[in-house]
């Protein structure tokens, strides 16, 4: 089966019904992909599927099939991060950092797709995240930070 992460073409040798992130993560070593719940509620698994956060926990690697699969990897890296990478950095919105690969993954999406989102599409769009660290008006501290960067 063929699918492409990070732009880059990879074959991968599973069972099509296999859970999207145990390709990811075992067979492709994609450790920024988070398992937390296994049950798609936490949301740190979240990458993005041509563009849309997917929890890879809860579907199958046949369901990435065909699509433009972006991990927080694919965002940008230290030399040249993400404007939501840069923006997550400056307002300090991680502690442990466990839950941010997800989050971030659905903050660029937005990032991406919206100009001026409202407070309540910013809250919608990272709704589904769990942060045990408490981290959330940083988060959103961020996010805002990088949308506003965006329309400047």
């Amino acid at each position: 089966m063929d699918i492409c992460v990070n732009g880059v073409g990879c074959q991968v040798d599973a069972v099509p019904t296999t859970k999207a992130i145990y390709v990811l993560r075992n067979d492709l070593g994609m450790k920024d992909v988070r398992m937390g719940c296994g049950e798609g509620h936490c949301g740190a698994c979240v990458v993005l599927a041509d563009g849309r956060p997917c929890t890879t926990c809860d579907i199958t690697i046949e369901d990435l099939q065909g699509k433009r699969i972006r991990t927080v990897a694919g965002f940008g890296g230290a030399v040249t991060p993400h404007p939501v990478q840069s923006a997550f950095l400056a307002e300090q919105a991680g502690q442990c950092g466990y839950c941010l690969s997800g989050i971030l993954a659905s903050a660029v999406a937005l990032y991406e797709r919206a100009v001026s989102p409202s407070e309540d599409e910013i809250r919608a769009a990272l709704d589904r995240h769990l942060c045990r660290c408490g981290t959330h008006h940083r988060i959103l501290t961020a996010v805002r930070a990088a949308l506003k960067r965006k329309r400047e």
